[in-house]
């Protein structure tokens, strides 16, 4: 646990556009189970354990895409907790092998209903025998976006020597976006936020909520963002293979949206302005999908 946080922030020199402002991306995949979930997973387990909510006999319970499935199944397993998952059949089959390798229960819901069907599953399961489960609930618990207001806000405004001037990140739980803007506003209003999310209901981001068709989490605030942007599946997946092959950065699908719209936003802002986004997890979680090898390597 004391690995979690304090990740590298790197400059994307070589994607970025001449005449922009300057990119740079949060290396979230140095966590310990390799993505930026570890640290709201770190602290709902925390408060857990302090309120009492967490002991031993308890499983721990919850819905999610992926990443947070992940980070709940690595520390379960280092705690000694049973973690049982509820999370769409269609997530990936690398992210489904590590929760299953940590020892986690998977229980996959129907992919028609997406994150919301977990999360309504879980939520039943959960509510149906209290005395057995804990239950987090990442997509209503402020832990979540506190252990980006108290980290990954700090960190960034600390790395960048306060010159941030946009954060723009996709929304899941929106606890990332949310936790770390409101950080940043508060040492300094003129910081600009950006949520990025799908352009459409149907897409491929996996982790990412178009959130005018999901339910919403419980601490997002859709009047907070000063502004939104979207990014298409394939925009993605060619940004992916870019930041691959051109960076030297092996990101997942839902880094890469971020970073698509990131270049777009840096691309419009004067060069002295300092664009700060989020790599959420690594490629080596989807390297089944067949983007890798399709498509224009050149463009995104």
């Amino acid at each position: 646990m004391d690995l979690i946080g304090n990740t590298p922030l790197i400059e994307l020199s070589r994607i970025s556009r001449k005449g922009g402002a300057l990119l740079f991306a949060k290396a979230e995949f140095c966590n310990p189970s390799g993505s930026v979930k570890d640290r709201a997973a770190k602290a709902m387990i925390q408060e857990g354990l302090e309120t009492g909510k967490l002991k031993p006999g308890k499983t721990i319970i919850d819905a999610t895409s992926g990443n947070t499935g992940i980070s709940y199944a690595m520390l379960g397993a280092a705690m000694g907790f049973p973690v049982r998952l509820y999370l769409p059949s269609n997530a990936s089959v690398e992210r489904k092998s590590i929760m299953r390798h940590y020892g986690a229960e998977i229980v996959e819901t129907n992919p028609m209903e997406g994150s919301d069907g977990a999360y309504l599953a879980a939520k039943q399961e959960a509510e149906a025998d209290p005395e057995a489960y804990f239950y987090p609930d990442q997509y209503n618990n402020k832990a979540n976006w506190q252990a980006h207001y108290h980290g990954t806000g700090a960190e960034i405004w600390e790395q960048t020597g306060g010159r941030v001037s946009h954060f723009i990140c996709g929304m899941g739980t929106s606890g990332t976006f949310m936790g770390t803007s409101r950080r940043l506003k508060e040492c300094n209003l003129a910081i600009k936020a950006i949520a990025v999310q799908p352009d459409s209901p149907f897409h491929g981001i996996e982790g990412a909520k178009h959130m005018a068709s999901t339910i919403k989490p419980g601490f997002y605030d859709e009047s907070w963002p000063d502004g939104f942007s979207e990014v298409g599946t394939e925009s993605a997946y060619a940004m992916a293979r870019r930041l691959a092959r051109e960076e030297g950065i092996y990101a997942g699908i839902s880094s890469a949206a971020n970073v698509s719209a990131a270049l777009r936003l840096a691309a419009a802002l004067p060069s002295q302005s300092v664009v700060v986004t989020i790599l959420c997890d690594t490629g080596a979680r989807y390297v089944s999908d067949e983007f890798w090898d399709a498509g224009n390597r050149g463009q995104a």
